[in-house]
């Protein structure tokens, strides 16, 4: 066993059994790369849809895991993760154990002195959860269920979202088409559109009347 500091924007005190091979892993849709096991972390690049990662570990429930991407080392949502097991793709959120990721967990206590769960240390506080259930979305995204939608928001719609920011909300999971945001959150109407949209995670995202979101802005 050995314990240790995990970025300077985690603060986490984390343990973990030895260290095991990293696994190949696909992601199922376009997926942030952030520099911290955390959905209020800085966004340091984009995993594109179906592209390859290596999966190094993965922290406390397994909900975020370590990854390098083209050689870039961040921390990506697990459950938008993908990776052969039996001959059949698997959700590496569900799957960890089977196949035989680390998974380094968090002390409570450590953590909660240092503000990794409370969210002082992020700046900002996680005001509930993005709806779909991760698993689920991600199931039907692999399957093509939830490939981007048929309806793409115009351009003048993207830039108006880009060019008036609003205060960002923040909810476990990932900012990803397909997830679904909770009536409680507000969104604000795009002018003469049938969208509306927040800045969810620190990323701009457009919604429909269903409140799904329809296109991550970059």
């Amino acid at each position: 066993m050995f314990t240790r500091i995990i970025a300077a924007s985690t603060i986490g005190v984390l343990t973990a059994s030895t260290a095991m091979a990293a696994v190949s892993a696909n992601a199922v849709t376009d997926l942030n790369l952030r520099a911290a096991p955390d959905a209020r972390s800085e966004v340091i690049g984009v995993i594109p849809n179906n592209a390859e990662v290596s999966v190094e570990q993965c922290f406390g429930e397994g909900e975020w895991c370590e990854v390098n991407f083209e050689g870039t080392q961040g921390y990506a949502y697990s459950p938008y993760l993908m990776a052969p097991l039996n001959g059949e793709p698997a959700p590496i959120y569900e799957s960890r154990s089977a196949l035989e990721i680390e998974t380094v967990t968090v002390e409570d206590e450590g953590a909660k002195e240092n503000g990794a769960l409370g969210g002082s240390a992020m700046g900002g506080i996680i005001a509930g959860a993005l709806i779909g259930g991760p698993v689920g979305v991600a199931a039907g995204m692999a399957a093509g269920a939830v490939a981007g939608g048929e309806l793409v928001p115009q351009e003048k719609t993207v830039t108006y979202v880009r060019e008036n920011p609003v205060e960002p909300v923040y909810l476990d999971g990932e900012v990803v088409v397909g997830a679904g945001i909770p009536q409680d959150v507000q969104v604000v109407e795009v002018p003469e559109s049938e969208y509306s949209y927040l800045y969810v995670n620190g990323v701009p995202a457009i919604v429909d009347g269903e409140r799904q979101i329809v296109q991550v802005v970059r």
